[in-house]
């Protein structure tokens, strides 16, 4: 399978996934943008309304960086379990192992599309108005994209060797989430060194927090960071991805026999 037609058949497969998804629900399409709205406003109400978070713009906060986390969180979970999901046709066919990951991962990353243009409208109402700070978004987004990628297949790979890894799977985004400031602002942290560790050590609060900088409050993102960040993905991609073609029929057995 070429390049080309492996891509052509990744894009296929989201695409028909989406299609049929939207069928299987009254509101179709429309529980793309409905669903992190909804999140947003359980989250609103439970730190703003019921604890008294008076943190100012707390709402456009919670908005950028809920938005951001969904998109990981999602597609990692469901990413996580797209071999298991098609053993079927695994155990009928030698396909690239990838492929199923991959199609996940598009067809999540074709609603987050419409995610983040209604992130945009909420800002622009809100009187976020874009400056060319906001072009920042676009190299956080490919590197954001990058991470879900790489611990998408990883993910896949951990439930194809042992069912219970998709549990442990949930529960860590449950750990970042309380972990990656989606509801609380990183700079509340008194020691600096915590602030920095974390920020080093879970990619998660570093992409959540630069969203925030760039669309919120107009700063630049650390880019040394980031550049080094996409430049181990990048090397952490190359591996995962040549392990799961070398070891290809492996993960077909433990897919299909466990």
């Amino acid at each position: 399978m070429s390049p080309k037609q492996y891509f052509i058949l990744v894009d296929t497969m989201a695409r028909l996934s989406l299609k049929a998804e939207a069928r299987r629900f009254y509101f179709g399409f429309w529980w793309w943008v409905i669903e992190p709205m909804l999140y947003v406003a359980v989250f609103y109400t439970v730190f703003y309304q019921i604890l008294g978070n008076r943190a100012p713009d707390f709402l456009m906060f919670l908005v950028v960086g809920k938005f951001a986390f969904i998109w990981f969180s999602k597609t990692v979970n469901y990413a996580a379990n797209s071999l298991v999901n098609n053993a079927g046709l695994i155990g009928r066919m030698d396909m690239p192992k990838t492929l199923f990951p991959m199609a996940v991962i598009l067809e999540c990353s074709y609603r987050q599309l419409a995610v983040f243009a209604l992130m945009g409208v909420f800002l622009i109402l809100d009187g976020h108005m874009p400056t060319w700070h906001w072009l920042w978004a676009l190299p956080l987004i490919a590197v954001e994209g990058l991470l879900i990628v790489v611990c998408g297949l990883l993910a896949s790979v951990l439930v194809c060797i042992k069912r219970d890894f998709a549990l442990l799977i949930g529960l860590g985004m449950l750990f970042l989430l309380f972990m990656s400031g989606v509801f609380w602002d990183l700079n509340s942290i008194a020691s600096d060194e915590t602030r920095q560790a974390l920020l080093f050590w879970n990619p998660v609060a570093f992409l959540l927090d630069s969203f925030r900088q760039v669309l919120l409050w107009q700063q630049a993102p650390n880019l040394k960071h980031l550049g080094g960040l996409a430049v181990f993905l990048g090397a952490l991609l190359l591996v995962t991805t040549r392990w799961m073609d070398r070891y290809r029929y492996l993960l077909a057995q433990r897919v299909v026999t466990a």
